[in-house]
């Protein structure tokens, strides 16, 4: 059983300010039950309280200050996206036909309601959105495309790339 060094069992976690943008400030015990929990969300507190080196109570009380902060927004399963029909993935340029609040909102409240749409990013640069969707097939894209994608509100043009394969799929943070 691990005895907590004084002053560890309550979690540092604040805001600091980094590049113009407010985060969390964590220690090396928060940081190490983040990296945990990202690799293994489905930890026991016993196991993950053994692993960064703190007793069970005040591990408990930092997770639950981490997902209290929203730091942890929560925990989910990983399906496998070939397994499950999808394998293909395909990025989307959407250009609109204008850019003011009310097109730029009508056209994300839109894009939400596609199953399809895994991804959607608001971009700066030649195109307004980018769109990660994943589909069956050549033939399943183009029915997303004809059936949802054109008649986005405001769509003026989409240009569409397929994925040959996956680099790089990263689902861990880097913790600092």
């Amino acid at each position: 059983m691990a005895v907590d060094p004084p002053g560890v069992a309550e979690s540092s976690n604040q805001l600091e300010k980094y590049d113009g943008f407010l985060r969390m400030q964590l220690d090396r015990f928060d940081r190490a039950i983040l990296q945990a929990l990202q690799h293994e969300g489905r930890i026991a507190n016993s196991a993950l309280a053994q692993r960064v080196n703190l007793s069970e109570s005040a591990t408990l009380r930092r997770v639950r200050s981490l997902e209290e902060s929203g730091l942890i927004e929560g925990y989910t399963a990983l399906v496998n996206q070939q397994k499950a029909g999808f394998p293909v993935n395909v990025f989307v340029n959407i250009t609109l036909e204008r850019q003011d609040e009310n097109d730029l909102r009508k056209f994300e409240e839109a894009v939400r309601k596609i199953p399809e749409v895994m991804e959607c990013y608001l971009m700066s640069g030649e195109y307004d959105y980018l769109i990660r969707a994943v589909v069956a097939d050549v033939s399943d894209f183009e029915r997303l495309h004809s059936k949802h994608l054109t008649r986005l509100p405001g769509v003026a043009r989409v240009h569409s790339s397929f994925a040959l394969r996956t680099v790089q799929k990263a689902r861990e943070l880097p913790i600092r």
